[in-house]
């Protein structure tokens, strides 16, 4: 199988399978969303396609049975129930389990027997009586139906130069590939005959959107020729035809009426008089009487009085809709490849090129001598053309969380079915763009934060309702974009986290004394959950109670460069903010100098810097005040166990309160500049207070520093506790006193 074929389905079909279950839950949310159906059957039946096209029966019979069972649904011939909507998504959970089959071993063995016959006998159990009606419905159907209106909508009969036309209506055995076999039937109509019309359409057919069977019209052949012809074609059961010749008289008529002038037309109008027809100036009857009989002498004289007339015509209409075809081809060419797909082992290699062009550039901008400005010159050139290359290549590593986010709809609704709960999960944000690395580490810790608020946040109906609640919990999960930084919230109106059961929890554990736990406000507590094996459940379940999960998220997060927290109000439920740089490798550094030695501080995370004077003592820790918050002081020279003398003067680096509530002490800042971030592997990767390194333009390596772990000392964690907005000065002239 050719390889980049293959990796197109796979891609393809988990697309198709994504947006699938997200219609189909909008569809269990509320069965009268047409929208959903319409897209559900497109999906499905892309899915049906793209399986037996590759070969893999199995699923393509899967796929199947699942559109035959939503096919009663939107016939309305089985309601929407939980029981028959938890059959679609096992129908759903198996294909994805041969889909992965198929990825890792080329192929799939899996037998989908069980899984199709317990979807089948929903179907025939609730549908039977229904098919049977339908059948007969759509039998009366085709004896009522208007051959001449249904040719009128199929056919162009003005445009059309036949005398006969024949009506077939065909019906198919088709299997599970319906448009593949419409396709071949199609394919293999000899070619002697004209088919000039059909319904549905050809597409559509092809498609496989059509019941039982179709209707085609065909032009200069009688009805056994055309019965004789197409009975014995590829999956045919059933022809029948019918003369549909009266349709293009009919035709005629209509099209002599409206280009004969009226005293012609009132010439035609008498001439039936003569029969005892009964004309009547008003009477409908008459007119429609009269246009047979007229259009019958009519082509005759019309060939001989408008011959010339028609010609010009004809040459006119055969000159525009070739003119009309070369716009729309012209169209197409002009807009046809919007986007293409690119491997991304070539995008990380080409990242990294931008990676070494960057590095390069801050070289070569240091070996510059000042004094040369044609080498200056060119230097800004091409710092120029290497910036846009590198804002290029970001851009191309943004994907949008809704990759990921389209996943956790059906994930929420299982969790919730399997605990006899119900949520509505609500999904905002969903535009916002990650770089590709940090979408593919993001997935797992935000299941486990949905996971956790299922089941520990989410009360069950009855609770819910004896509290005063609806009896329908609410799970939200939103992003936002914050300078470089995204903002993944998930937050639910569930019982929150009781902080006693934490501290308990923490006590067992050994994590922290019952002194040090009563001391610390509940906001610090909820800390703890995020530490391994810890959690509050003491029951064992599927979903918890083994202490894994959220030191996941914690780690996986703050390994992006990240950082999580989580706030909670006791009876009205919990938030957590998960923080993360929309790119990391190439990132904006602020030097930083303690003693001889230099350190990076990404800028994303700096809101202000100021210099040493602005440091007041509040509670007997060192702080800076900013609108009435205190920030505590870390001094690098310590944090890093830098051991020489502290210098008299220095410079404060304020982090966003955001990121954390802390300012930086250094000896004194010296540039910005844009670095390639490498992360610290092996035995270093935990080392606190240190994110990675960067090499910069002479070659240095400059190590690039953790805010979020930079230890911050104890007496300002007790000044944090203990501040009262009160003990600040009150005029600026005091603080600076």
């Amino acid at each position: 199988m050719d390889e980049e074929l293959y990796q197109a389905f796979i891609t393809e079909s988990e697309e198709s399978i994504t947006q699938l279950n997200n219609s189909l839950l909008s569809l269990e949310s509320n069965p009268d969303d047409t929208e959903a159906i319409d897209d559900i059957f497109r999906q499905a039946h892309t899915l049906k396609g793209n399986f037996g096209a590759m070969g893999f029966d199995n699923a393509a019979t899967v796929a199947h049975a699942v559109e035959d069972l939503l096919d009663e649904i939107r016939h309305e011939r089985l309601d929407v129930t939980a029981e028959r909507m938890d059959l679609v998504f096992d129908g759903m959970d198996l294909i994805v389990e041969i889909l992965h089959d198929i990825e890792e071993n080329g192929e799939s063995t899996i037998d989908p027997t069980d899984t199709v016959e317990e979807i089948r006998a929903a179907v025939e159990d609730g549908g039977d009586a229904g098919n049977s009606n339908t059948a007969a419905s759509d039998e009366a159907d085709r004896e009522s139906v208007d051959l001449d209106s249904l040719a009128a909508d199929c056919v162009d009969t003005d445009a059309l130069d036949a005398t006969t036309l024949t009506h077939a209506h065909v019906e198919l055995d088709a299997g599970q590939m319906k448009g593949v076999d419409a396709g071949i039937f199609l394919s293999s109509i000899p070619e002697d005959l004209d088919v000039v019309g059909a319904n549905p359409s050809r597409d559509a057919i092809e498609d496989g959107e059509f019941g039982d069977g179709f209707d085609l019209f065909v032009a200069e052949r009688d009805a056994a020729v055309v019965e004789s012809e197409l009975d014995g074609l590829w999956k045919v059961s059933a022809v029948e035809t019918t003369d549909a010749s009266d349709a293009l008289a009919a035709g005629d008529a209509s099209a002599a009426a409206d280009d004969a002038p009226a005293t012609e037309s009132d010439a035609e109008g008498d001439a039936p008089a003569s029969d005892g027809s009964g004309q009547s100036a008003d009477g409908d009857g008459a007119v429609d009487g009269d246009s047979d009989a007229a259009s019958e002498d009519a082509p005759g004289v019309n060939d001989e009085s408008e011959g010339d007339a028609d010609e010009a015509e004809s040459t006119e209409s055969d000159e525009e809709p070739e003119s009309g075809k070369e716009k729309k081809k012209e169209a197409r060419s002009i807009s046809a490849v919007k986007s293409v797909r690119v491997d991304v082992d070539q995008l990380d290699e080409l990242h990294e090129l931008v990676e070494q062009l960057v590095t390069s550039r801050i070289k070569l901008r240091n070996a510059i001598d000042v004094g040369q400005t044609t080498a200056l010159d060119t230097l800004d050139e091409l710092d120029k053309i290497s910036s846009n290359l590198q804002n290029t290549v970001m851009d191309m590593r943004l994907i949008p969380l809704k990759k990921v986010f389209d996943k956790f709809p059906r994930l929420v609704r299982d969790l919730a079915r399997e605990q006899d709960k119900r949520v509505s999960f609500k999904v905002e944000g969903a535009d916002i763009e990650l770089d590709r690395t940090i979408l593919d580490e993001i997935s797992d810790p935000l299941m486990h934060v949905l996971r956790n608020a299922v089941d520990h946040g989410i009360e069950e109906p009855d609770v819910r309702e004896e509290n005063g609640k609806s009896r329908t919990g609410t799970i939200r999960l939103s992003a936002r974009r914050q300078h470089d930084t995204v903002i993944v919230t998930v937050e639910d109106d569930g019982s929150g986290i009781d902080a006693d059961a934490v501290r308990d929890k923490a006590v067992d554990k050994g994590v922290a004394t019952r002194e040090e736990l009563d001391q610390m406000p509940d906001s610090e507590v909820y800390d703890y959950i995020f530490h391994p094996g810890f959690s509050t459940n003491d029951e064992i379940t599927d979903v918890s109670g083994r202490g894994v999960g959220m030191d996941v998220v914690k780690t996986t997060v703050e390994s992006l460069d990240g950082s999580v927290s989580v706030d909670s109000e006791p009876g009205e439920g919990s938030t957590f903010n998960i923080r993360l740089p929309v790119s990391v490798a190439i990132i904006k550094v602020l030097f930083v100098q303690v003693e001889d030695r230099e350190f990076g501080v990404p800028i994303k995370y700096i809101d202000e810097i100021s210099r040493r004077d602005r440091v007041q003592t509040v509670n007997g820790a060192e702080v800076i005040v900013h609108e009435e918050t205190i920030f505590p002081l870390i001094r690098l020279r310590e944090a890093l166990e830098i051991d020489s003398p502290e210098p008299d003067d220095g410079m404060v680096v304020r982090i966003r309160p955001d990121d954390r509530q802390v300012a930086l002490h250094c000896d004194g800042v010296t540039k910005q500049e844009e670095v390639v971030v490498t992360p610290l592997q092996g035995p270093l990767s935990g080392v606190g207070g240190l994110s990675g390194t960067a090499v910069i333009g002479d070659g240095n390596v400059i190590p690039i520093l953790d805010v979020s772990t930079l230890a911050l000392p104890a007496d300002g964690e007790q000044a944090m506790r203990e501040f009262d907005p009160s003990q600040l000065p009150d005029t600026a002239e005091e603080a600076a006193d």
